[in-house]
């Protein structure tokens, strides 16, 4: 049935040569290699030896500048971006930085239920999300903050979702920091590990199909973020395989911040870290240091042209970096790590820093503008922060609907029994916090 599927035939007319070399599987007599359908051209030898990892060199990690914020290259030098931008993006690092900090300190109080931080990491979210358009499609994870600021999330966007209130988009179903937002492009996080990663595949294999349908759109792709932890998911292998066979315009980036929860790196993999599995994988790939703004823009634009060459390929991109807080507010991270090692990364490199070194060489900003922008964003998130706090919880109704296009009857006795309930029982439930109260719960 799929060899009859005309789109199909248009895909694999599309795949580059290299990935249809399982059709020709002649040898010619006295060659020194074999088209074996499941290896690419490889060469005989006489010699038994087993290829070690030791053998190789690790892959180097592309930066643009060092932690002082020094050019490295000079020919290699930011350029083709306005001051105005990247000081946008250094208030943007803020915002989630100061944001973060007094969130942590609600979810301590008592007033989240739950919270995680972007400590260490803003760079390689807001740097990435620099170089992507509002119309490529994107999958996050639950540490990308700085993709949604990047990409136009307001504050008052965060700290709906964050409080589950009546203006919640999500209408307050998800637990914090599992934002979303189709305007956008980005897709809902979801708290299962990994599962982001097969569906930014699939994504990727639908807008491939749509640009054969109708090639006056304009070409997009989707990025798809994870830490290193989720690269050890399953879920992870099966998307880069079938993105590579399938030639899916993909991007994925993997956060590699040494912990995923409480295991370190060095409990989790013995190879080179997970740049090494996209070459496995026949996948463009690349290493670079999460903590230069530049070096990520710079590899993530490159990474999406090179996505939508010959029709569509993936493309891998590990940004190397380091936790510098717990996991999320359900952490203690100094039950597995010394403080001194999170207070030597503090000390030693941080995306924010780095970039405000920079800015300052080129006599973009100083101490004065420093102390004015931060007040004014603590300022700014305070006032949305206590905004949302206020508002009410959405509709108790909101509970049953959505779920199919009409409300089932097994919904309809759902919401009776529990109107019944709440009239039964009026002392043991406050519904004052929902708007409406229980009003909707009898209603068709």
């Amino acid at each position: 049935m799929l060899l009859r599927n005309p789109l199909r035939a248009q895909i694999l007319q599309r795949v580059p040569r290299r990935q249809t070399r399982w059709s020709s599987l002649s040898q010619r007599p006295g060659s020194d290699r074999v088209h074996f359908p499941g290896a690419v051209s490889s060469k005989f030898t006489t010699k038994l030896s087993f290829e070690h990892p030791s053998t190789h060199p690790a892959m180097p990690t592309y930066r643009v500048m060092d932690s002082d914020g020094v050019v490295v290259d000079e020919s290699r030098k930011p350029s083709g971006i306005s001051n105005e931008e990247i000081v946008t993006w250094y208030r943007n690092m803020l915002t989630v930085s100061i944001m973060d900090l007094i969130m942590f300190d609600a979810q301590r109080q008592g007033r989240l239920s739950f919270y995680m931080v972007s400590a260490g990491e803003e760079g390689i979210a807001i740097g990435s999300a620099s170089a992507l358009v509002p119309e490529d499609v994107i999958f996050c994870q639950y540490r990308e903050t700085g993709v949604f600021k990047q990409r136009g999330f307001a504050l008052s966007d965060f700290m709906n979702q964050l409080f589950a209130n009546c203006k919640d988009a999500g209408k307050g179903r998800n637990m914090p920091v599992h934002y979303g937002s189709g305007k956008l492009n980005i897709h809902t996080i979801s708290s299962p590990l990994a599962t982001q990663i097969p569906q930014a595949a699939g994504a990727a294999y639908a807008l491939k199909i749509q640009a054969l349908q109708n090639p006056d759109v304009p070409p997009r792709v989707v990025a798809c973020y994870f830490g290193e932890g989720a690269a050890s998911e399953g879920d992870f292998h099966a998307a880069l395989n079938i993105a590579a066979t399938r030639s899916c315009p993909v991007v994925f980036i993997c956060r590699n911040n040494g912990y995923a929860i409480s295991t370190s790196t060095l409990e989790q993999y013995r190879g080179d870290g997970i740049a090494s599995r996209g070459i496995g994988y026949g996948i463009d790939t690349i290493r670079v240091d999460g903590n230069d703004i530049f070096a990520v823009r710079e590899v993530t634009k490159e990474a999406r042209r090179m996505a939508l060459e010959d029709g569509g390929k993936p493309v891998l991109i590990e940004a190397m970096s380091y936790r510098v807080s717990h996991h999320s507010t359900s952490d203690d991270s100094f039950a597995y790590r010394a403080k001194v090692e999170v207070e030597d990364w503090k000390r030693r490199d941080n995306p924010i820093t780095r970039l405000r070194k920079w800015m300052q060489h080129q006599g973009m900003w100083d101490e004065e503008k420093e102390k004015e922008a931060r007040s004014q964003i603590r300022k700014d998130v305070l006032k949305a922060f206590a905004e949302a706090e206020k508002e009410k919880k959405g509709p108790l109704r909101d509970m049953f609907t959505d779920v199919y296009e009409d409300l089932t009857e097994e919904s309809r006795g759902h919401m009776k029994e529990l109107g019944r309930l709440l009239d039964d029982y009026p002392e043991e439930y406050d519904v004052n916090e929902f708007e409406g109260g229980r009003k909707g719960l009898s209603e068709p």
